[in-house]
């Protein structure tokens, strides 16, 4: 289902949509070895691995598309291309308590949510993605209205609708055409 459809769905028809959807991804999630939370600029991943494992037990393979995490002589837990490019210099990993493999990516597009972690695993629908309040309300009022207007831009592009500074001018527009109702605008070509 496309950005139009879903828009002339009912509000019951979306809700029951979206419970649907977010069910689905929670079943997906859920069977992958690992679990992931992300902000805008960066991404952690939590990867269990047996009870008494060492750092030097492991492969981790940390590249600017690519990830591995493996148990030494075994198959990989989890290895593919990132959904998206990372600064590698300023992602790390270590391990926690000697069962659980802790990563943190830190994306190179710090405004762009991320669909999986891994291309090949499922995807997740990011314009349903609310980030945690707490961390928008402690920014100052200047931010985080910048960060707000950053994600509803990035929602609406995702899908496919126009931007608020898209949605500025459009109303803008309208204004000036209904002041001006004795200019034809019907050629004009709007940029």
């Amino acid at each position: 289902m496309d950005a139009a459809d879903y828009d002339k769905l009912t509000p019951e028809q979306r809700e029951e949509r979206d419970k649907a959807t977010k069910a689905r991804e929670a079943e997906e999630q859920a069977a992958l070895p690992y679990t992931w939370t992300q902000l805008l600029g960066e991404l952690d991943i939590v990867v269990p691995v047996p009870k008494g494992t060492r750092a030097r037990d492991l492969v981790v393979t940390i590249q600017k598309k690519k990830l591995k995490v493996a148990l030494k002589g075994k198959e990989p837990i989890m290895e593919g291309e990132l959904c998206k490019d990372i600064k590698v210099d300023e992602s790390t990993w270590n391990i926690q308590d000697n069962e659980l493999v802790l990563i943190h990516l830190e994306k190179s597009n710090k405004e762009q949510w991320w669909e999986n972690v891994l291309t090949h695993h499922p995807k997740i629908d990011t314009t349903k993605i609310e980030p945690p309040n707490s961390q928008l309300s402690d920014l100052d009022g200047e931010t985080r209205g910048m960060v707000e207007k950053m994600m509803f831009d990035n929602q609406q592009k995702q899908m496919g609708k126009p931007t608020s500074d898209e949605l500025k001018k459009m109303e803008a527009l309208k204004k000036f055409q209904a002041a001006h109702p004795e200019l034809d605008f019907s050629n004009a070509k709007i940029t």
